[in-house]
């Protein structure tokens, strides 16, 4: 082993800039101000409960695809990933593509909603939005564009209602939860879900964003803010950072039923790809999956690795099935600038495509 040498006096240049960076950065974050996240013009066209359904403002100096797309979030965090700031925004991606773009918002659960299940998010809310548009449109279906979680709600809903589905887009979703790589499996396999949701009824979200988080416990509870330092002198960036920080610990609540039916029947028994997913009066069929899918999938995704999105292909019963790999993580799909200049206009084009 070769020692590491250290000189005092370069030791002390390190830790004098370092503390310079710091003080200085001190002062930008007390002049910081607000974080602005969601940043494309929206407005509301339904509410129900908790959950709201927004129309972005679509762009008329583009070409517009008839069909609107509905993209559905997952559950855990908030739905403004997907359009954090002006220039890392899926939304505006889709919309410069010249499609009509809408988004559920689910809210924060509260003890009211204890007992809603996933056929009260899927056969409920999702359906009722899916009704809202196709009036608003005078359309008998929409694209759907499901990410994560929403994703696997996404399949699952347009297994159970294919004829309200014209086109599927499923990003870093979720399909066969057992592949070896998956580390959220492997640590929810033995856990006695039903012990934890009679104990605390909804799951908090502090739980499952620290849950998330010792995924990579060094890199993004440690490393990270070492990192950050560096960023302190420049406001823009130290305001990407927070924002970026924001929606992290921005955690909602999950619905006790709703989570408690997941975790069982998804990640321990694995039941989607089984087919033995039961939704309401509704048992999950993928052969059902008639309609054209586009599955985008991230190659350094560390919560849900590519073979478990990958696996999709083996299961639906379309032969219009294609598959768009981005190289990166499964947050960086989303905001990242390669993903901008790749996926929402590939999104785009597959629509446009098939409508």
């Amino acid at each position: 082993m070769i020692p590491v040498q250290i000189r005092p006096d370069q030791a002390l240049e390190e830790l004098t800039n370092f503390s310079q960076k710091l003080g200085h950065g001190l002062q930008n974050l007390m002049e910081v101000g607000d974080i602005p996240t969601g940043v494309t013009p929206k407005e509301p066209v339904y509410h129900e409960d908790k959950m709201v359904l927004y129309r972005f403002q679509p762009d008329t100096q583009k070409v517009q695809n008839r069909i609107p797309v509905l993209i559905v979030y997952a559950l855990v965090n908030r739905p403004y990933m997907t359009d954090l700031q002006e220039n890392r925004s899926t939304v505006r991606g889709l919309l410069e593509a010249g499609l009509d773009v809408y988004l559920i918002d689910w809210g924060y659960p509260d003890r009211a909603d204890r007992y809603m299940g996933l056929d009260d998010y899927i056969n409920g809310y999702i359906d009722r939005c899916v009704n809202v548009i196709c009036r608003r449109h005078n359309i008998d279906a929409v694209n759907l564009l499901g990410i994560c979680q929403g994703g696997t709600f996404s399949l699952c809903y347009s297994a159970m209602h294919p004829e309200k589905v014209s086109n599927l887009v499923t990003m870093v979703t979720p399909v066969d939860f057992h592949t070896p790589d998956n580390m959220l499996t492997n640590w929810a396999r033995n856990i006695n879900i039903d012990l934890l949701v009679d104990t605390l009824g909804n799951i908090p979200g502090e739980l499952l964003n620290w849950t998330f988080l010792m995924l990579k416990p060094y890199q993004l509870a440690g490393q990270k803010y070492m990192n950050m330092v560096e960023l302190l002198d420049n406001p823009q960036q130290l305001k990407n950072f927070l924002r970026m920080e924001k929606w992290i610990f921005d955690s909602p609540d999950q619905a006790g039923e709703a989570y408690r039916q997941f975790i069982k029947d998804f990640y321990q028994a694995n039941k989607l790809i089984k087919g033995d997913v039961q939704i309401g009066e509704h048992n999950i069929n993928l052969g059902n999956l008639t309609m054209p899918v586009l599955n985008i999938y991230a190659m350094q995704d560390h919560l849900v690795p590519p073979a478990a999105s990958q696996a999709l292909k083996h299961h639906v019963g379309t032969k219009d099935y294609t598959e768009l790999s981005f190289p990166g993580g499964h947050i960086g799909i989303y905001v990242s600038g390669k993903a901008q200049k790749l996926v929402p206009p590939a999104i785009g084009t597959w629509l446009d495509e098939r409508t």
